[in-house]
């Protein structure tokens, strides 16, 4: 079984455990209690470069205590601090990793979070159920992560709609062209491609530069993992990148303004 899989099946039975104790009925009722952000505000923090040609690319600054490639990437976990520190940086959004037994994630990370800054936040989960959806929403976030690899076309059209009725965005996440036809055909407004093959863990910056060729204008793009310094993330912004999704370089970094700043080739 790959990391993934058994990464998908630990959600499946994390739901079900969920359900037990807040029915599906009751967390829907309790997440349209929530008054959402209007204007789905994520999408308008990355979407700048296609409103106007003096906007910059957008850095999503992830927070994760840990990774199944990497292992524990930071013992010492501040994350209200770290969170604080990428809004006064200029962060478009943040991506928060409430996964927890893989990537050593908690609800409550982006519960807190939720609180203490202004700018969107992504759930980064993998989503496997649509009660993680108003999960979300009940948490803070103003965006989901839904992943093509573990997801198929019907599941994929209804998390999507169900996002997009609570007032969420849906950064749908993909690596190849059958999964990003298969996210365009099923909605998908924000398009986001992995740069790690997730069977292998060999990262490659230059798919996202293939897969941007073939998707349109009017739909956000973004680029994930392994973007490490300046250089990368010029050439995604030459190549016509939306957005970038950075998280163990600025985790792994002591000053993370700084480390922003290098990034965006300013410091």
């Amino acid at each position: 079984m790959s990391i993934l899989s058994e990464i998908s099946k630990s959600a499946v039975l994390r739901v079900e455990e969920r359900k037990k104790n807040l029915p599906l009925d009751k967390l829907i009722e309790m997440a349209q209690a929530v008054e959402t952000r209007p204007g789905f505000p994520f999408e308008k923090a990355l979407s700048g470069r296609k409103t106007s040609q003096n906007a910059d690319i957008a850095f999503i600054c992830e927070i994760k205590k840990a990774s199944p490639s990497k292992g524990l990437i930071s013992e010492d976990f501040p994350y209200l601090t770290i969170a604080e520190e990428y809004e006064t940086a200029g962060a478009a959004a943040i991506s928060v990793l409430t996964e927890p037994l893989y990537f050593k994630g908690h609800d409550r990370y982006l519960r807190e979070i939720s609180d203490n800054v202004s700018i969107p936040l992504l759930r980064k989960d993998f989503t496997v159920d649509s009660y993680m959806i108003y999960e979300a929403k009940l948490l803070g976030a103003s965006a989901i992560l839904l992943i093509c690899s573990i997801l198929g076309a019907p599941e994929l059209t209804e998390y999507i709609d169900t996002a997009h009725n609570i007032g969420l965005s849906a950064l749908v996440e993909t690596h190849d062209e059958n999964e990003l036809r298969m996210a365009l055909d099923c909605g998908a407004r924000i398009i986001g491609v992995n740069n790690r093959n997730l069977k292998t863990f060999e990262v490659d910056t230059g798919n996202s530069l293939r897969l941007k060729k073939l998707t349109p204008d009017d739909v956000i793009f973004v680029s994930e993992s392994g973007i490490k310094t300046a250089e990368d993330v010029d050439i995604l912004r030459k190549n016509g990148v939306d957005a970038v999704l950075v998280g163990e370089t600025l985790m792994r970094s002591p000053d993370k303004k700084a480390a922003l700043s290098v990034l965006r080739g300013t410091f």
